[in-house]
């Protein structure tokens, strides 16, 4: 397979069943697509199994990629991280509610055996005052930093990503996220919460 094709020519290919065009698909974003998993998941085998599913709905998917959708240009990329994505979060909200459930369990378990396993209101009260704080040092920032930052660690997008989605150089969306971390941590620090 050349690799003078262009992604979405792969892609193309993959789409009508040509097996050479998949596997070069893979490894051109395997790894760009390994850390989008990997940053929203945060565990290494939690997002290699996204990973392989994403892969197995891409090849099922592939000839579905069209490059214009409702008049606006869709980049083979952006598709790709679309589903990895995707993915990423569903395995998120499974094991959130995974965990809910243990927990649920475990708190039977404690209760039935006599043992009080609510948080104190100490441990409510500081929960509370953290979260209230982060979320005012947020709203202090500028909008391009409130902006940045929110793409960034609240939706898993890669500087270049962000620098894209909010049509900015990638040179001044890195800026801002340093700087609105640095705002972030110095506005923590003086209301006495541990950045």
């Amino acid at each position: 397979m050349s690799s003078t094709l262009t992604l979405q020519d792969l892609l193309a290919a993959a789409g009508r069943g040509d097996h050479a065009a998949f596997a070069q698909v893979y490894e051109r974003t395997h790894a760009h697509l390994f850390g989008v998993a990997l940053r929203i998941l945060g565990r290494h085998q939690s997002a290699e199994d996204v990973l392989q599913e994403a892969f197995i709905n891409i090849w099922k998917n592939a000839a579905s990629y069209r490059s214009h959708f409702g008049g606006q240009e869709i980049q083979p990329m952006t598709w790709l991280i679309a589903i990895v994505r995707n993915k990423a979060l569903d395995a998120l909200r499974s094991r959130s509610r995974r965990n809910e459930t243990e927990l649920d369990e475990e708190q039977g378990d404690e209760t039935a055996a006599g043992h009080a396993s609510a948080p104190s209101a100490l441990d409510l009260f500081t929960a509370a005052t953290q979260a209230l704080s982060i979320d005012g040092c947020m709203n202090a920032l500028d909008g391009t930093h409130r902006q940045s930052l929110a793409l960034a660690y609240y939706q898993g997008l890669s500087h270049s990503e962000v620098a894209a989605q909010m049509g900015a150089p990638l040179g001044s969306v890195k800026a801002w996220i340093r700087r609105g971390l640095d705002k972030l941590k110095d506005c923590l620090k003086a209301q006495g919460v541990a950045a």
